[in-house]
């Protein structure tokens, strides 16, 4: 008896758009951001917004209680006058009376020296004349020695007062008072929370009257027309990533809508993120409607490859053999194995490049799951 013909299920070949995605998810954040933390530990002293304001630029948002910082930068600037002060009295080699008495003496030295001179001469000439010793010409020598001794240790004493160690001293205490001005200062400017740019205030962790640690976050602004989104894709996708790649971003708070850009960076690095190894994506999105928010879960298809207008099949109905994919193609009744050629596959559709022609019968399966065989005969179930 002849054998019953197979029951197939059958797909055939389509003309087609196919495209090679990558799916993944992604988070948005404004790519004009604002982010303030307390800069020490105090109270938040006025909150002059709240989630959601639109605020303009140079708005004063948010002030913190500054009364310590003020103190502070008062006791360093007094600081630092004095430190200018001693580098003065450095400069001019001590205090005024100071220099006014080192005047004198030294003038008064000079004197004396031009006097033992004038001594120590006139005996000189007195010794060749016969009428001076030399005993009296060694002890007007020893006089002039001593005078001009005196001199040289006033002037010395003039120049160089203050010794290396003293002088790096009070450089340090000047320096160490600007420093401490300049972070009292910081802290002042850091107080007053003004707003950098045109935004939204999108968080608001504080409360008026609230006591914040340093480093406390007390506020985020961002211009949201322009979203961030950073996308993450396993570590195997990422060799197929390039820039200007189209990416579809869509969030399940909107059903049915769809945002679009395109790739602007690639992974330089890949990460652990929880239990996956990523490498992150960024993309620009056009949110003038305000739409999208900032730190919210978004889906994101990249499109890898685009081919429109060419052949595709079902990819459940390409088999491999070797690593060549073939089809059984059913011609009159009967399977015939064909060789075929494939390029851009995704998850339902493989793009068929040689091969097979438009609207061929293509065999996915028989219905009771018996072997597929060349020159089977078949029958397509409707």
């Amino acid at each position: 008896m002849r054998k019953a013909p197979l029951t197939i299920r059958a797909t055939t070949v389509e003309r087609s758009l196919i495209r090679s995605l990558i799916t993944t998810n992604g988070k948005l954040e404004p790519i004009r951001n604002f982010e303030a933390h307390a800069p020490v530990a105090t109270t938040v002293k006025r909150l002059l917004v709240k989630e959601g304001d639109h605020v303009r630029r140079g708005q004063l948002l948010l002030a913190l209680d500054d009364a310590s910082a003020n103190s502070q930068a008062a006791r360093a600037e007094a600081q630092i006058k004095a430190a200018q002060s001693d580098q003065s009295v450095l400069k001019i080699g001590g205090t005024q009376e100071e220099v006014l008495t080192l005047d004198a003496q030294l003038a008064k030295a000079r004197s004396a020296r031009d006097t033992a001179q004038r001594n120590f001469d006139a005996f000189q000439r007195l010794q060749q004349q016969g009428a001076a010793s030399a005993g009296e010409v060694k002890q007007a020598a020893d006089a002039l020695h001593s005078a001009q001794t005196d001199v040289t240790l006033l002037e010395r004493k003039k120049k160089d007062r203050y010794s290396q160690p003293e002088v790096a001293k009070v450089q340090a205490q000047g320096a160490e008072a600007q420093a401490a001005y300049d972070d009292a200062h910081d802290v002042l400017l850091k107080s007053s929370v003004r707003a950098p740019f045109d935004g939204i205030v999108y968080s608001l962790p504080v409360k008026q009257g609230a006591y914040v640690q340093t480093g406390d976050l007390l506020l985020q602004e961002g211009d949201l027309s322009q979203m961030l989104v950073r996308t993450f894709v396993d570590e195997p996708d990422i060799g197929h990533l390039a820039q200007g790649q189209k990416i579809e971003i869509t969030w399940d708070a909107i059903p049915g809508r769809t945002w679009k850009g395109a790739v602007s960076s690639i992974p330089s690095t890949v990460k652990l993120r929880g239990a996956r190894n990523v490498g992150e994506v960024t993309c620009a999105v056009d949110n003038r409607d305000l739409r999208l928010l900032p730190n919210v879960n978004v889906g994101v298809t990249i499109i890898t490859a685009e081919h429109n207008a060419v052949l595709t099949l079902l990819r459940e109905a390409v088999r491999m053999d070797d690593n060549k994919p073939y089809v059984y193609q059913v011609v009159d009744g009967r399977l015939q194995r064909r060789e075929v050629e494939i390029s851009l596959q995704n998850l339902t559709r493989v793009e068929i490049t040689s091969g097979l022609s438009e609207n061929a019968v293509v065999a996915l399966s028989a219905a009771d799951s018996k072997p597929l065989s060349d020159g089977a005969r078949v029958r397509v179930a409707p």
